[in-house]
């Protein structure tokens, strides 16, 4: 064994911490996939969800060749899908 082996690091999480962070992850994914492929994929980016770099309506308005208005319309109809009690309840636990 070596010292290494000993010495906590600080910045690896709790199991419990990683297991509620693994959780929550599949229940976004779970949420997510209720949504177009379209709509999901603008709250990825616009969120950071994939890479945890959010872009702008602009950048994101570039890659789907389309204006900024227009992805802060499906960004818009988005989350209110998500707001439904039918896919909020899901994610509801892990806001406190």
């Amino acid at each position: 064994s070596h010292l290494g082996d000993f010495i906590e690091d600080p910045t690896a999480l709790a199991p419990q911490d990683a297991a509620s962070h693994q959780l929550l992850k599949e229940q976004v994914m779970d949420v997510l996939s209720s949504l177009t492929p379209r709509e999901r994929k603008v709250l990825e980016l616009r969120f950071g969800l994939e890479d945890g770099r959010s872009r702008t309506l602009e950048e994101v308005g570039r890659e789907f060749n389309v204006t900024r208005e227009r992805i802060r319309q499906i960004e818009a109809k988005a989350l209110r899908k998500l707001r439904h009690p039918t896919r909020s309840k899901k994610l509801k636990d892990y806001l406190d």
